[in-house]
């Protein structure tokens, strides 16, 4: 019988959602045992529900939303996100610029399809937020990773990326904040990617959807109100910040000098309407969303649910021997280090299925997020207190003993 392998197009892409520890925790489920998944940033399976104002729009408009809406989105939601990028200072944004997206996954995926030709170059961190490094793969690009510095607080090395730049560089990717860091990006730290940007004559991607969950006062800034003069694509959406990651409701918008970018917008363009349009239903919840208070600001703040929890977690993992963390400002993010030597460790996948199976948690290794030492991990604080301190507690009794061979 004929056999059918998957696309040659697939053998470089690494994508660890689906990869050997998530696939063996979802064996182990099948057979009944219960696992803790630390592994993926979807709030709603920890409690964290949907603003009601947002559920009764959306059943109140669901009849309205039958048929398919203009290939970019529909009036109103773009009418909004161009509102809410006024308010982030996003120069030069119409609502001719937004394109409206099944979560912010397929927009990075229309971004770097309609850019790329084989052997075009992209600048993405290390660790990322690995769907860029597999999107921009399979659309033939060449990834080139910029390291970020977790004794500089996991900021970019701004050395680092002017290293990695050549003739056939196209862009930047920016993930601020970060995931899977949590870290929040400065403005001298953004001022000097800009820079580097500007004299390569370089696209800026700014990935923000972390950009409404930031921590202990600080204010997020988006890089495209730093560069007025630049082209920047800006992604984000609704998932993380109102609890709607089963929506899918993002988006893209296009911002600064688009003179240079014709034929990419174009691309764009046509990409959009071949997928004929995002999630109507979807779309008319972004008004909603986007105006008046935000129901995630009390999260953040101390007595909050995120707050707490970030403190939980980042605490105890400072308190196992052979563990560091640096605290994340935003998100509900960690990526602590872990002492190889202490360890043995040379594998943190072989760690992760090792600690699974003895304790019945899921976490990604850094190897999941592009981080090319076997010295990180990624921990997920979305689950509520009691769980996450017994989760911890079975970390350190698990590194108590635990030696790699």
């Amino acid at each position: 019988m004929k056999q059918f392998n998957k696309s040659s197009k697939l053998d470089h892409v690494s994508y660890d959602v689906r990869g050997p520890v998530v696939e063996e925790a979802a064996r182990m489920s099948a057979q009944n045992i219960r696992i803790l998944k630390l592994n993926i940033g979807n709030p709603a399976p920890f409690g964290f529900h949907a603003p009601q104002e947002i559920i009764e729009d959306m059943q109140r408009m669901l009849r309205d939303a039958e048929g398919y809406s203009d290939s970019k989105g529909i009036f109103s939601a773009r009418k909004a996100i161009m509102q809410y990028c006024q308010l982030k200072g996003i120069p030069d944004v119409s609502v001719d610029d937004i394109y409206t997206g099944n979560g912010v996954s397929e927009m990075i995926s229309m971004a770097m399809q309609g850019l790329l030709d084989a052997g075009d170059e992209i600048l993405i961190p290390s660790p990322d937020y690995p769907l860029w490094t597999a999107c921009a793969t399979l659309a033939g690009g060449v990834v080139r990773h910029y390291r970020c510095v977790e004794e500089n607080h996991w900021y970019p090395d701004l050395e680092d990326i002017e290293r990695l730049i050549t003739e056939r560089t196209k862009g930047i990717v920016v993930i601020n904040p970060n995931n899977p860091t949590g870290v929040l990006y400065p403005e001298d730290v953004l001022k000097g990617i800009v820079d580097i940007a500007r004299r390569h004559h370089l696209i800026i991607f700014a990935d923000e959807i972390y950009d409404r969950l930031v921590y202990d006062g600080k204010k997020h800034i988006a890089i495209a109100s730093l560069c007025p003069d630049l082209f920047c694509v800006n992604f984000n959406g609704l998932s993380k910040s109102h609890r709607v990651a089963g929506f899918r409701s993002g988006w893209m918008c296009l911002s600064g000098d688009k003179s240079c970018a014709k034929g990419y917008i174009e691309g764009l363009n046509m990409l959009s309407a071949m997928r004929l349009c995002a999630n109507v239903p979807a779309q008319m919840i972004i008004q909603t969303a986007l105006g008046g208070i935000q129901s995630v600001d009390k999260l953040l703040l101390p007595g909050g649910r995120l707050y707490e929890q970030r403190e939980i977690v980042y605490n105890a993992l400072n308190r196992i021997p052979g563990v560091s963390a640096v605290r994340p400002d935003a998100a509900f993010y960690i990526f602590p280090k872990i002492d190889v030597e202490r360890f043995g460790i040379h594998d943190d996948e072989q760690m992760m299925l090792d600690f699974l199976h003895q304790k019945h948690v899921l976490m990604i290794p850094g190897k999941g997020f592009n981080w090319p030492q076997p010295d990180h991990f990624r921990v997920v604080s979305l689950p509520d207190k009691d769980t996450l301190t017994d989760a911890m507690d079975k970390l350190e009794d698990f590194l108590r003993t635990y030696r790699q061979s």
